[in-house]
């Protein structure tokens, strides 16, 4: 198969942790890969380890809070000349705080960069998707999306609630949506956040390449949800029949 035949798949937060291996794992099984961040350099790296795959590559730098470089997100993905069947909604961060006591920009950030930039995006990509009767969205949320840990947790619902609604519209119809909802995984995120995980133990901790694993073979499989690892399947459920008050646990 040469390089143009093969299919595309783009990715946001791309320069790092579950963005950084989603491209790595998507050009391995043979797509060519758009990579979507805001650190040239870093996406550039990226687009070279990728790019030993047989793959073709491109780097669209991109601040996903500014409403103009969502604009130019959501053209690449409405391409017919290189169509995308595989958009992975990845950006992502937390803050810290509580509401009564963050920044309402911040949070405003948060709550673009987790609700409004998928929603806009998986917006521009489905009717294509429909209209060649195949396609692939995964949305990364977090075991937090079933806890109630503030904004985060909110943000985090939105995204497993959006994939049930949408894969059960959409699947018989070749496109499949999932969520992806792990826990504690070797990333950069905490450190971004500044967030002490020194207090957690090793077993509460996934690695990168499992995370992403489950959440391409569910999406191949039409499954809208994937939890990685037993143990936070487990906590998920045991979370529902828990009390609010008690929801301590998460990422």
């Amino acid at each position: 198969m040469h390089m143009s035949d093969k299919p595309w798949a783009l990715v946001t937060g791309a320069s790092s942790g579950l963005g950084t291996e989603f491209a790595r794992q998507l050009a391995r099984r043979g797509h060519s890969v758009v990579l979507v961040g805001r650190d040239k350099s870093r996406l550039e790296a990226v687009a070279h380890d990728c790019a030993k795959f047989g793959v073709d590559t491109e780097v669209l730098v991109a601040d996903l809070h500014r409403p103009s470089a969502v604009a130019r997100v959501a053209t690449r993905l409405t391409s017919t000349s290189k169509p995308i069947r595989v958009l992975v909604n990845n950006a992502g961060y937390g803050i810290h705080g509580t509401l009564a006591t963050s920044d309402v920009v911040k949070e405003r950030d948060h709550l673009a960069i987790h609700v409004t930039v998928p929603l806009e995006l998986t917006k521009a990509a489905l009717p294509g998707m429909l209209e060649r009767g195949e396609g692939r969205i995964v949305v990364v949320s977090s075991v937090a999306g079933y806890l109630a840990r503030g904004t985060y947790s909110a943000h985090k619902a939105w995204g497993l609630s959006l994939a049930r609604s949408l894969n059960a519209s959409h699947r018989r119809e070749g496109v499949h949506i999932s969520a992806v909802a792990p826990g504690f995984t070797r990333t950069e995120f905490h450190q971004r956040m500044r967030m002490s995980i020194d207090g957690f133990p090793p077993i509460m901790w996934l690695r990168a390449e499992k995370v992403v694993t489950d959440a391409l073979n569910a999406v191949e499989a039409g499954r809208a949800i994937v939890v990685p690892s037993l143990r936070y399947r487990f906590l998920v459920g045991l979370s529902k029949l828990m009390p609010a008050r008690t929801h301590q646990w998460g990422a």
